[in-house]
């Protein structure tokens, strides 16, 4: 297998961090979204969509997305379980995953990618252009306060996201939240679940990575 990574974004460091919980040792090479070598021609003739993580397996499949990085390692080395055992635990995982994603996330890129001069014109990723607009960060702030609140009714019942275990969902959650300083925003002072959780993940030896 060969690893396509990023050291500084949070997309490729979700799949870093599965692989380093299920203890695998990938070839792994490095791109560079701060000098752009993700729209190179070399990058691209891999991932035409200039999308990192990817992940090419050993049948020579080419993973784009975290989820379909994730299902694969899942599938082929199944423990430890990162996706859930049972069928209820499954369904938990990838809800809380999308949540993650669509809550917090999503509203984190709009806000960055849309007032950073550093994304001038690059306000989508992938290999068009597209303009920024400013409108969109007030929004963007709004959905990341508001996944905040629900984060923290959530690990008030639950030691962790999608219920008794680590899974995927925590690393997909810890990375967003632990992003969400680019925009200046942290975890509130009174969300005491939230941050003993994220203390908890932080101490993990795949966050260190």
């Amino acid at each position: 297998m060969l690893f396509y990574d990023c050291s500084t974004a949070p997309s490729p460091r979700r799949a870093r961090m599965f692989i380093a919980e299920k203890g695998l040792n990938i070839e792994t090479r490095e791109i560079s979204i701060a000098s752009g070598e993700q729209l190179s021609d070399a990058f691209r003739a891999v991932n035409p969509g200039a999308t990192i993580p990817v992940l090419i397996t050993d049948e020579g499949s080419v993973l784009t997305e975290n989820l379909g990085i994730a299902a694969y390692l899942e599938a082929r080395f199944p423990e430890p379980a990162l996706m859930g055992r049972t069928e209820d635990e499954k369904g938990k995982v990838l809800m809380w995953n999308a949540i993650a994603e669509q809550q917090c996330g999503a509203p984190i890129a709009e806000t960055l990618r849309n007032t950073h001069p550093s994304f001038k014109d690059r306000a989508i990723t992938g290999p068009a252009n597209y303009a920024q607009i400013p409108e969109l960060a007030q929004r963007g702030t709004a959905r990341v306060g508001a996944f905040f609140d629900l984060l923290e009714a959530r690990l008030r019942e639950n030691d962790f996201v999608s219920g008794g275990a680590f899974t995927l969902a925590d690393i997909t959650t810890f990375v967003f939240v632990d992003f969400a300083r680019v925009i200046k925003m942290r975890i509130p002072d009174d969300n005491t679940a939230t941050q003993a959780w994220f203390d908890s993940i932080r101490a993990r030896p795949s966050a260190r990575i």
